[in-house]
């Protein structure tokens, strides 16, 4: 078997990749390069005209050959690797007849526990989300921002103490209001300095959040250590980061507790498996980093499904706009008139909280007949958030 191409899809607000083969097998795969999508899409087309004529089977080898070829790394990059990755593991499943997951060693476990993303402009239209993700049958929430998800076009200043207890406040309420029977994945959105995410971690450590994410820009990783020691809240992190060597210095330094792998950005499958094998010496679980279409999706499941070390599979809603439109936009979003599932095949269906393991082969899913066309590509706009003072934010 061949590959005779490599074709570039451009869906809405994402970016896929198909590869081709002279026995008719397609694989499918997703890049996670968010608002460098067409950069990442360049370098697809790079490393096409290494694979044209390639074994698809030698997934390993064609891996460090593209990861190894220019000596540069970045997220464009690693979202092109990724998304070819992800693609011949789709085809190395279609070809021997099984899901994935069975290639990666088989089945770790029968279902998947995932957590539902939840938002709100207001406490009260957080706290009402929250309340319709348990009853939707969750056990989990996240990407919950105790700090609102504010328009990032509006101007940002809050006193120290206000930002504290006010985000402190909102766990309370929403703690009382969910009840024990829902972990909370606090998101902190990379906003506090050090020494206020040690004062924020104390001060909600009370309402046992199941983790704090990225409290600190992830650039410095002595940062997000220096926290975690001084934290009762576990510290998840890494879903900026796209090497196995930058997990394993993160891992060295006890600087988190749980693992966030973007399947699509830090090297595929390949690349997850390998970062979860050095968490799992580590004695870290993942938490895969999804906030990215029905595909990524499927991608995740085969992680989810094979590794011991799994704690939880984050799960975007795939019936409404893109995760990553919804927080990083303005105001001024357009509900469209479909969801994302409407260009996929397959979505997976959430029982009491828990993805059943699906049996299709490959990663499981495709897109539909000319989706690039029905669903024609959109840039993300740049939309970075602003203090009163002028001076840039994060959010």
């Amino acid at each position: 078997m061949k590959i005779t191409d490599v074709k570039i899809l451009p869906v809405n607000r994402f970016l896929y990749v198909k590869v081709f083969t002279d026995e008719g097998i397609v694989g499918l795969g997703e890049s996670g390069a968010w608002g460098f999508l067409d950069a990442s899409a360049e370098a697809v087309n790079s490393f096409k005209t290494y694979l044209i004529g390639k074994d698809p089977l030698q997934i390993e080898h064609h891996w460090q050959y593209m990861y190894r070829s220019f000596h540069f790394r970045g997220a464009a990059i690693m979202g092109a690797i990724s998304a070819i990755d992800i693609a011949l593991w789709d085809i190395a499943g279609k070809w021997f007849n099984v899901p994935t997951y069975m290639l990666l060693g088989g089945k770790s476990r029968d279902k998947i526990r995932t957590y539902y993303h939840v938002h709100g402009e207001t406490t009260e239209e957080l706290v009402a989300n929250c309340m319709k993700a348990k009853e939707l049958g969750f056990n989990a929430i996240g990407h919950l921002s105790p700090f609102l998800d504010e328009p990032r076009s509006t101007p940002y200043f809050e006193p120290y103490v206000k930002m504290i207890n006010e985000a402190t406040e909102r766990v309370r309420i929403i703690r009382e209001a969910v009840g024990n029977d829902m972990d909370l994945c606090l998101e902190l959105h990379r906003r506090m300095q050090p020494g206020e995410a040690v004062a924020f971690s104390k001060a909600v450590e009370k309402y046992h959040p199941f983790f704090l994410e990225d409290p600190v820009i992830p650039d410095n990783f002595d940062s997000m250590a220096l926290i975690a020691s001084k934290s009762n809240v576990p510290i998840a992190t890494g879903e900026r980061i796209h090497t196995i060597q930058e997990f394993e210095m993160l891992l060295s330094r006890n600087a988190m507790s749980y693992a966030r792998t973007s399947v699509c950005l830090c090297g595929g499958i390949t690349g997850t498996k390998k970062i979860a094998a050095i968490a799992e010496a580590h004695g870290v679980q993942i938490v895969p980093h999804n906030p990215l279409s029905p595909v990524s999706t499927a991608a995740c499941i085969q992680i989810a499904t094979a590794v011991d070390n799994l704690a939880i599979q984050e799960l975007p809603d795939h019936n409404t706009l893109s995760a990553t439109e919804r927080f990083t936009s303005s105001e001024t979003i357009q509900e469209e008139s479909f969801k994302q599932s409407d260009f996929v095949t397959w979505v997976p269906t959430v029982t009491d909280g828990f993805i059943d393991v699906p049996k299709q082969v490959g990663i499981g899913m495709d897109l539909v007949e000319n989706a690039d066309e029905k669903f024609p590509y959109k840039r993300r706009e740049i939309n970075t958030r602003l203090h009163v003072d002028g001076s840039v934010i994060d959010q």
